[in-house]
């Protein structure tokens, strides 16, 4: 007898289920239906007015609750995605969740990211030979990878993540380093002693035709010594800074 009514309890779930979103319940059959949930039916009372607006506030907190729950989830999930080097889940991630926390810097910085990464995967996945559809899209992603560094930057001007993020961003990809050097020298104004900031910021020096600071900061990189595979490579590039130099 337990079992009959286990099954039948199971169909009628189910059956409630197929109704629901096959068949479609009117907007006053929810509405009824939440009534009944809150207890609240047609309050006319001072005192069933006032009984129903705490109920209905509790039911706006649950709300309200799970909607930030879920920004979290998918904020958490998409930073197990990037730790995989999963960017196009990451970055699915990271878009729903920027939309129930819009002013969190750090979910912007992190599509930042990935849009950055994707951008290297547009390719002629179907072999026809169209270049250019490949290109827009990879303009797309670093579009928005720009756009995002913005905006956290936008919301958290001092964070230097976002600074040198963005100037990778213009140095390696859009090839604009003149809007990149007020962003790295401003990262290197706090991360003193980040020889890869130095780097990306002697690359757009020397690109934009400043060889004095070029060779100051692969210098300063000689005098950290941070490993000896950046410092033989900062030595190289010093001397291709130097021989441009004279040769001008």
């Amino acid at each position: 007898m337990k079992c009959f009514v286990k099954v039948f309890s199971l169909i009628c779930a189910l059956g409630f289920v197929f109704n629901f979103t096959s068949c479609g319940v009117s907007y006053n059959s929810v509405k009824r239906m939440q009534r009944m949930e809150e207890g609240v039916s047609n309050p006319t009372t001072k005192e069933e007015l006032e009984e129903a607006i705490k109920k209905y506030e509790q039911r706006a907190l649950d709300l309200s609750t799970t909607e930030g729950q879920i920004g979290i989830w998918y904020k958490i999930l998409g930073t197990r995605y990037l730790d995989q080097g999963l960017y196009g889940k990451a970055l699915e991630c990271f878009e729903k969740a920027v939309i129930t926390y819009p002013n969190n810097a750090n979910l912007y910085y992190y599509i930042a990211i990935c849009a950055g990464y994707m951008a290297n995967s547009c390719l002629d996945f179907n072999a026809e030979g169209n270049a250019s559809s490949s290109v827009v899209k990879k303009m797309n992603y670093l579009s928005l990878s720009e756009k995002a560094y913005l905006q956290a930057l936008s919301i958290n001007p001092n964070y230097y993540r976002a600074m040198y993020g963005i100037g990778v961003l213009y140095v390696f990809e859009l090839d604009r380093c003149e809007d990149a050097i007020p962003y790295l020298e401003k990262f290197l104004a706090t991360q003193t002693r980040d020889t890869n900031g130095m780097f990306v910021l002697a690359r757009a020096y020397y690109l934009t035709l400043q060889f004095d600071k070029a060779v100051e900061l692969y210098d300063k990189i000689i005098e950290l010594k941070p490993n000896e595979q950046k410092v033989s490579e900062a030595e190289a590039n010093k001397k291709i800074v130097l021989d441009a130099k004279y040769s001008n």
